[in-house]
C-alpha cells in the first residue's frame, strides 16, 4: 500500500508540463527556458582533477566529505560571509542540496511540538522538496504567499500565533526561485527574531547566492552571527550547480551550528549517499576558486540587461535582483505557455505549477517562469519571442 501521507501529492511540475505542451507541435526550433539547468561552461580543469584522482573510485567515500572538501567549503563560507565555521563540526558535504533540504527536516524536526502536530513553513511558490520533506515527518506544510505585495518573499510574521507556536522549521529561498527577490538584512533580522520568539529553525536555501547584479546577497548565517544568535537557529544550503555550472557534479553543502550538524551527520551515517572521492576532489577545487564565478556572473548580468531592454516596457515586468529566472506576468499561465510553444517554439513553465492554492488562490497562476540559462544569443532570441508573442506593442 502507498503511504497515506503521499497519497494526495499533486502531479509534479515536469510531467504536468509535458502533458500540457507535448500534445502540440512547436511553432519553431525549440528554445528550452523551462528548467534551471545552467548551460554556461564549467571550469575546464574540473575533468583534469577528476582524472588525477580517479584511483578514489576504488574506495568508499567519507560520509561527511573529505577533509579537503570540508576545508574548501569552510573557506568559502568565511570568504563570502565573514563567518568562520569549523570544517570538522559545522559543515557537511551533500550529494546535491536537494538531499540536504530534505534530510535536514528528517534529522532536526520533532514529531510533535508541545504535544501538537508540527508545522513547517515555506514560501508559495516553492521548491517542491520543501513540501515533501514536511509530509515525510507528518508535519503540516504551511505555504505562505510570496507575491508582489510582499516583495516576492513570504511574510511569515503575518501567520497566527497558533501556527507559529507549533512551527518547527521555516524554509526560505534567497535569492528566490522563481522571482529573483533577495532577502535584505532587515528581512533576515525579522525572521531570525521571529524564530527566536517561537523557537523554530530557519532552513535558508541560498543556492542562487552567487548570481546577482552588483551587490552580493546577504546570508542568513551572516546575519545570525551579527545578531549574536546561536548559529543552530539557522541552517544554510549551497550548491555548485548554479554557482559553477556543475549540476551534474551533485556537490552541495549544509552549514550551521555544531549541534545541528552533529544530528544531520548522525542520520547520514545510516542513510547517506556520499559523493565519490574523485568528485569530492573536483568539488574542493571548485569551491576554492572564485575567478570562474566572477566570469559566470558577468554572463548573467549581460542577460539581465537583455531582458530589461527587451521587456522593460511590459506592464508589470520586474527586473530580477538575482538568480537566472524571469517571472513574467500573464493573464493565464497555462494558456500563455501553450500559445508561446505553438507559435514560437519557446518552452516556459506555468507559474501555477510551482505553487499551491492558498485561501482559494494559486499565487503562481498569473505568471510564467523563463530560465535564462542558455547561451546569450539563444536567450536573447527566446526573450524577444516571448515579448512578440505575449506582449505585442
Amino acid at each position: 500500500m502507498y503511504p497515506e501521507r503521499f497519497s494526495n501529492l499533486p502531479a509534479h511540475a515536469w510531467p504536468r508540463l509535458r502533458a500540457l505542451l507535448d500534445v502540440h507541435e512547436g511553432g519553431g526550433p525549440a528554445i528550452h527556458m523551462t528548467i534551471g539547468e545552467p548551460k554556461h561552461a564549467f571550469p575546464a580543469w574540473v575533468t583534469d582533477v577528476i582524472a588525477e584522482n580517479a584511483a578514489g573510485f576504488n574506495s568508499y567515500p567519507p560520509n561527511d566529505g573529505s577533509p579537503e572538501l570540508r576545508e574548501a567549503i569552510a573557506g568559502f563560507v568565511n570568504r563570502r560571509y565573514g563567518v568562520p565555521v569549523d570544517a570538522d563540526n559545522q559543515v557537511m558535504a551533500l550529494n546535491g542540496t536537494r538531499e540536504g533540504l530534505y534530510n535536514a527536516v528528517m534529522a532536526l524536526c520533532p514529531e510533535t511540538k508541545d504535544g501538537r502536530k508540527p508545522a513547517i513553513l515555506m514560501p508559495n511558490p516553492f521548491y517542491q522538496v520543501y513540501m515533501i520533506a514536511a509530509l515525510s515527518v507528518a508535519a503540516d506544510p504551511i505555504m505562505v504567499p510570496a507575491t508582489r505585495d510582499t516583495g516576492h518573499l513570504p511574510d511569515f510574521a503575518s501567520l497566527p500565533a497558533e501556527t507559529l507556536n507549533r512551527t518547527t522549521a521555516a524554509y526560505i529561498c534567497s535569492p528566490a526561485n522563481p522571482q529573483g527577490a533577495v532577502a535584505t538584512t532587515d528581512y533576515w533580522r525579522d525572521l531570525i527574531g521571529l524564530a527566536e520568539k517561537h523557537d523554530f529553525r530557519i532552513f535558508a536555501d541560498e543556492c542562487y547566492s552567487e548570481i546577482y547584479r552588483e551587490t552580493p546577497p546577504v546570508g542568513a548565517l551572516q546575519v545570525a552571527q551579527d545578531m549574536g544568535v546561536d548559529l543552530n537557529r539557522v541552517v544554510i544550503f549551497h550548491s555548485l550547480s548554479k554557482r559553477s555550472n556543475l549540476p551534474g557534479l551533485r556537490s552541495g553543502f549544509v552549514a550551521s551550528g555544531a549541534e545541528n550538524i552533529r544530528q544531520i551527520k548522525q542520520l547520514r551515517n545510516y542513510a547517506g549517499a556520499p559523493l565519490p572521492l574523485p568528485l569530492q576532489a573536483a568539488a574542493a577545487a571548485v569551491w576554492n576558486d572564485e575567478a570562474h564565478v566572477v566570469e559566470n556572473r558577468r554572463l548573467y548580468v549581460e542577460k539581465y540587461d537583455i531582458a530589461d531592454r527587451v521587456l522593460g516596457n511590459v506592464p508589470g515586468y520586474a527586473s530580477p535582483e538575482a538568480g537566472f529566472f524571469l517571472w513574467l506576468p500573464v493573464e493565464n499561465d497555462e494558456a500563455a505557455a501553450v500559445k508561446l510553444w505553438r507559435e514560437t517554439g519557446v518552452r516556459v513553465l506555468p507559474g501555477g505549477y510551482l505553487a499551491q492554492e492558498y485561501h482559494g488562490e494559486n499565487p503562481g497562476q498569473g505568471y510564467i517562469r523563463a530560465a535564462m540559462v542558455a547561451p546569450k544569443a539563444e536567450t536573447a532570441r527566446g526573450i524577444e519571442l516571448i515579448r512578440d508573442c505575449l506582449y505585442p506593442q
